[in-house]
């Protein structure tokens, strides 16, 4: 339990869930989309024999591969909610495999090299909305449900009470129960303790959300030196052509997806709150508990499962309800569209300065690397300084949400930074760290670089964390057990609702019918999430490009200061209007 202790998992998470979760999971949830973008254009030019338009080639798949991102991201968060988190895992790993293989198979562009694109795309938004959607089952430290007086004791991952148990402060009806004979502290003690176990357990999901976001980062690293060298290394073997050493490359790759989802598979077993799901409650065989979950338990009355579409509208509705999931769906979006900021155009803005001079020449939307080895080289160093400084904050930011109890405070200063760092970008004279030739250059385009870097890995970090937060949520204020006739009220601290004076113990035979638990929405909100996050690709993409051509080389990243600014006046507002209703309560 030595990982469990150190990390900030729940109690009932087992090191090997954590560990597959970290290694596997957050690991590998881009790496393979890194490699296959970055290799695309070999396939293209080296195996297919295309020359000419393969900019425009390259920019279609990935077009393709955003619309299909929307379309798929609420859908596999749909099925994980009644199929398992760790089911889609599997699949959208086994997909990426299978669509490797395939990859390598085409003859040509369309519709071959399309449909796999579109196959890669399926299994790749399976695997990267579990990472949204598995966290909120390794931070949950929610107590079991009261027992009914005439039903035997449920199993313990059927929950319902809002309190947790990762604490011996924590009071919960087992516990009251069990130390009946014993003299309770007095009313403001158990006021505190609460208090403190609480706030704890809804600090976890920021602060694993910080090693969330720098495993991920870890995970392109992954690809960029394990997986983009083998066609180097597989040409250097004796009779072996340059087709062929990119197709040796697919399979290798292939198969370690495989092996991804085999690791997956058998490392996420009995996860919390996915007791019951699988392929019969997916296809409506199994009816499910009130709470939402399928594990098998007669005593307990069972319900029809949840339409679809009811699970989609309710987690929508969550981003317009609840702050911590508005501020999640916004932060995802921003996260996203940085993404394509760092990766996509700081090369294009490098690269067009550097035909403006006159120093290349050529197309800026085609890769240059060999065209242009320094505009090549110094839009690799600006994203590779950006990433890295991105990586070492990561758990930083989480650290900061969890010590403050909230995102708020982060994404003031994530969002800030980039708002400098977008403003300011653009404007340089010259990208180049280095003035050369009186163009201008200056070493403060590092610094740039990194306030870019900063801001994405805040916006990621306290979107995850706050998502999570907001899923760990019960939609219920009572929790009631009785001793001795007697009632006494409790103040707990919620989120969104100020301080609620509810009684925290009455008869052991009651479980409140309101009692919600919004860890059954953990898929659907993930979905929610992630189509945000495409949403923002797609915008900054079409919009941003096409800017950039008619209007200047600065409006995508003008966009991005926007959008952050956008965030920033959303998180101001959220934390404007609880301290009003605080104030007026």
């Amino acid at each position: 339990m030595a990982l469990t202790s150190y990390l900030p998992f729940s109690s009932t998470t087992t090191p090997l869930q954590a560990t597959t979760y970290l290694l596997g999971v957050s690991l590998f949830s881009i790496s393979f989309l890194v490699f296959l973008n970055s290799i695309l254009p070999f396939v293209i030019t080296d195996l297919l024999g295309i020359e000419k338009g393969v900019g425009d080639i390259v920019g279609t798949l990935g077009f393709v591969d955003e619309i299909v991102a929307l379309i798929a991201c609420p859908i596999w968060g749909l099925v994980s909610d009644r199929l398992g988190v760790r089911t889609v895992a599997v699949i959208g790993y086994s997909i990426i495999g299978l669509a490797l293989f395939l990859f390598v198979q085409a003859h040509n562009a369309y519709p071959q090299l399309l449909l796999a694109r579109i196959l890669f795309a399926v299994g790749a938004t399976a695997a990267t909305t579990m990472v949204t959607a598995i966290l909120p089952s390794l931070t949950d430290e929610s107590s079991p449900p009261i027992p009914s007086a005439a039903a035997p004791k449920p199993p313990a991952q059927n929950r319902h009470s809002v309190l947790s148990t990762s604490s011996e402060a924590t009071i919960t009806p087992e516990r009251y129960r069990s130390q009946s004979n014993d003299s309770f502290h007095s009313s403001s003690s158990r006021r505190e303790e609460v208090r403190e176990a609480v706030a704890e357990d809804n600090n976890k999901p920021t602060t694993l959300a910080g090693y969330v976001g720098l495993f991920t980062g870890c995970g392109a690293l992954v690809a960029l030196s394990l997986f983009l060298p083998l066609p180097a290394r597989f040409g250097g073997l004796k009779d072996v052509t340059r087709a062929e050493a990119v197709k040796y490359s697919f399979y290798v790759v292939g198969a370690f997806a495989l092996a991804v989802a085999v690791f997956v598979g058998i490392g996420l077993q009995n996860l919390r709150g996915e007791e019951g799901k699988g392929w019969r409650m997916l296809l409506g065989l199994r009816k499910t508990n009130p709470d939402g979950t399928g594990a098998v338990n007669d005593e307990v009355p069972k319900k029809n499962v949840v339409p679809y579409w009811h699970l989609l509208r309710e987690s929508v509705v969550l981003g317009f309800i609840d702050s911590e999931i508005a501020i999640g769906y916004l932060g995802g979006f921003v996260a996203r569209a940085s993404t394509v900021a760092l990766s996509l155009f700081i090369p294009l803005f490098v690269s067009s300065f550097f035909i403006r001079e006159g120093l290349c020449e050529g197309d800026p939307s085609e890769v240059l690397s060999k065209e242009c080895k320094a505009a090549y080289n110094l839009a690799a160093a600006l994203t590779g300084v950006a990433q890295l400084i991105g990586l070492i904050c990561a758990p930083l930011f989480g650290y900061l949400s969890s010590r403050t109890g909230s995102s708020s405070i982060p994404l003031i200063i994530a969002t800030t930074f980039g708002i400098a760092g977008y403003i300011a970008f653009p404007k340089l004279q010259s990208p180049e760290y280095k003035d050369k030739d009186g163009r201008g250059g200056s070493p403060v385009v590092f610094l740039l670089a990194a306030l870019i870097g900063i801001s994405q890995i805040g916006a990621i970090v306290c979107s995850l964390g706050s998502l999570g937060r907001g899923v760990l949520k019960v939609d219920i204020v009572n929790v009631l057990v009785n001793h001795a006739g007697e009632e006494e009220g409790l103040v707990i601290e919620r989120p969104d609702r100020g301080h609620e004076t509810a009684p925290l113990l009455e008869r052991p035979d009651v479980v409140p019918e309101d009692t919600v638990s919004r860890v059954r929405l953990k898929g659907s909100v993930a979905g929610v999430y992630s189509w945000c996050g495409g949403a923002a690709i797609l915008l900054l993409t079409k919009l941003g490009g096409y800017l950039f051509d008619s209007w200047t080389t600065g409006a995508p990243f003008y966009l991005m200061a926007i959008f952050n600014g956008l965030l920033l006046v959303a998180v101001l507002a959220i934390d404007l209007a609880k301290a009003v209703k605080s104030r007026s309560s």
